[in-house]
């Protein structure tokens, strides 16, 4: 189930990332790299931190194929693509769940600490689309209230606790995906958010 849920997760960041690159106007090169920053960036960085190797991408070069192809596949398609707004959000909710997972997973393997452990998933799950933020001069999504490293956390805190309690991994990721994946789109449908920090100096004054 994760094996699939994580083509399908990259595909669909890789072509939503397309269509962020196109809105600042970059080359095809541009557009498959932020395509692959946003769909491998979240696993590479959590790799890294880990000291996890081979990365995925390197173990499995077909993987950049994948993502560089749905980005140009986007270029092509891309009005249609721009118009399939909810379709694309459920898959990015779907692949928030599995990559936090996978993280969590990674941090097991590892042997860190528990709350490393929900980290790994974290940064598995949102990291790339911070990077693809930042890359195209736009505030990260995840840092303008919205619900989404915190829906991380809860999927990632969930696996774990379960896992610990002597729950089979395959109905943890049943169980996980069935917290997580609601819990993101209910944040979407209602437009929950988290509390906003203002801080204006004039108002001190």
């Amino acid at each position: 189930m994760l094996f699939i849920g994580f083509y399908i997760a990259i595909t669909a960041e890789a072509m939503t990332a397309a269509l962020a690159a196109g809105r600042r106007n970059m080359d095809w090169f541009g557009v498959c790299l932020i395509a692959c920053v946003t769909a491998l960036g979240g696993g590479t960085a959590r790799d890294i931190l880990l000291n996890h190797y081979p990365l995925v991408w390197v173990e499995n070069p077909y993987v950049l194929l994948l993502v560089c192809g749905a980005a140009l596949m986007t270029i092509a398609l891309a009005r249609i693509v721009a118009r399939l707004k909810w379709p694309f959000l459920l898959l990015d909710a779907l692949g928030l769940v599995v990559f936090t997972i996978i993280g969590c997973n990674i941090g097991i393997e590892s042997g860190v600490h528990p709350i490393i452990v929900i980290v790994a998933g974290m940064i598995t799950g949102i990291f790339g689309g911070i990077l693809r933020d930042v890359l195209c001069n736009d505030i990260p999504l995840v840092f303008q209230g919205e619900l989404y490293a915190t829906v991380s956390i809860v999927t990632g805190v969930v696996y774990y606790l379960g896992l610990m309690a002597g729950v089979p991994v395959d109905l943890m990721v049943i169980i996980s995906m069935a917290v997580g994946f609601p819990l993101r789109v209910m944040a979407l449908a209602f437009k929950w958010e988290m509390p906003r920090f203002v801080y204006d100096r004039e108002m001190r004054k």
